[in-house]
């Protein structure tokens, strides 16, 4: 069995991670904590006493650096799946990834994942203006949402110089080489990705609809599993869906 200690356990998503590694015959709930102690959770990692062979961590990016330490200090593998990390932040992961395997991804979804490469490769072949719009419930604290990010980076890759611009407002004109993202926060939407990418006659959408949350703590289960007895490195869900 993989042993896992769940970060941000008495979240949304911590409790659902629980209830579908509970059904899961390869992983199992050793550990369980959370900032606010609720649900009988740990109140840090620091307080585990028990063996791990992985932490899922379902928190808040501002917990990076504490989360990343312990990960080096217990030689344990990391699954990151919050969003919303600064530079900072993101670079404690990067280099936590010389030492441990962490994987980190914008959204664990392996749909999104299918989803991005198809992105890139529309945005490759198709020379068209690329809008991004994303729709989460509104209790979803950053915008653009990392998955937003994460597409309008592939559509970037895609084309060198283009320009990233989150939001549009005033009398400024939308250049050729800009990839728009607008944000909408609403209700209780799990998740809604629609990228256009058209010209003067024609437009290219693609979309990707999460019905419940439980897709993306499918993703971190197997995640986890192809996680486990990998090298120290930086994984994304690339290399979970070329294993």
């Amino acid at each position: 069995m993989i042993r896992v200690i769940i970060n941000g356990a008495a979240g949304a998503m911590g409790k659902v991670l629980a209830g579908v590694i509970e059904k899961d015959d390869v992983l199992e709930t050793v550990g369980r904590v959370d900032f606010t102690g609720n649900d009988g959770t740990l109140k840090s990692l620091a307080e585990f006493e028990g063996e791990a062979d992985i932490v899922i961590d379902f928190s808040n990016h501002l917990g990076t650096r504490t989360l990343m330490d312990y990960c080096i200090a217990k030689n344990l593998p990391v699954i990151v799946c919050t969003t919303g990390q600064t530079e900072e932040e993101m670079d404690m992961i990067r280099d936590a990834s010389t030492q441990i395997p962490v994987f980190k991804s914008g959204n664990m979804s392996v749909g999104v994942a299918i989803l991005t490469k198809l992105v890139k490769e529309v945005a490759e072949k198709f020379n068209g203006e690329v809008e991004i719009i994303e729709m989460h419930h509104n209790r979803k604290l950053d915008a653009p949402s990392g998955t937003a990010l994460m597409l309008a980076e592939a559509a970037q890759e895609a084309r060198p110089g283009s320009v990233i611009k989150c939001g549009r407002s005033g009398s400024e004109k939308r250049e050729p080489n800009d990839i728009g993202i607008q944000s909408v926060r609403m209700g209780n939407i799990v998740g809604i990705h629609e990228v256009m990418i058209g010209t003067n006659t024609q437009t290219i959408t693609l979309k990707h609809e999460a019905h419940d949350r439980a897709l993306f703590a499918d993703g971190a289960v197997d995640a986890a599993k192809f996680l486990v007895g990998k090298p120290a490195g930086f994984y994304n869900m690339d290399d979970l869906l070329a294993d």
